[in-house]
């Protein structure tokens, strides 16, 4: 049993916001193995950072916070490890519930493609946008202020843009 918060606690956190963790993992991870090592990762640092949760934060941005720094650090060293970098092909979102036209379904997978092959950070960020979190969660999380997080945002959004432009004119 940890002195501040127990394991119980914990399991039940984690349980609660596991969504947290396979999003992130399957963003950082095209191997189902590799993907299986992070979760453990995340978890493990999590487990480890639990005496130290800062309750003025939610749940949810202090898992968050971790399970990216942890999936961006795995990146980086496989990146490393291979000598080059090569674009995720897992799936982010998962539209086979939703009833969509062929237009529409490839926009989503054309976007998929293009936040797939952003830097690591900015894949983080559009991650959390797309999650609909506001500025102040996403700085929180990421650690950068919120006006880095608006010039960031808006600058990814402008180049995914201008991809999307590219694509319809060729």
């Amino acid at each position: 049993m940890r002195a501040k918060y127990g394991e119980e606690v914990f399991l039940e956190v984690i349980n609660s916001h596991k969504g947290i963790i396979y999003k992130i993992s399957n963003s950082y991870c095209k191997d189902a193995e590799d993907r299986k090592d992070i979760i453990q990762e995340i978890v493990i640092q999590l487990w480890k950072s639990f005496d130290q949760y800062n309750n003025e934060y939610k749940y949810s941005t202090w898992i968050y916070r971790i399970a990216l720094n942890v999936a961006i650090s795995w990146y980086r060293k496989q990146t490393v490890r291979s000598r080059m970098a090569y674009p995720l092909t897992s799936n982010i979102f998962n539209f086979s519930e939703i009833n969509q036209n062929e237009e529409s379904e490839e926009n989503f997978n054309l976007l998929q493609r293009f936040i797939n092959e952003l830097k690591e950070l900015d894949r983080g960020l559009m991650l959390l946008y797309l999650e609909e979190k506001s500025y102040k969660e996403i700085a929180d999380i990421i650690g950068i202020t919120e006006t880095n997080v608006a010039t960031k945002i808006s600058r990814i959004k402008i180049a995914l843009r201008q991809k999307f432009e590219a694509i319809k004119q060729s």
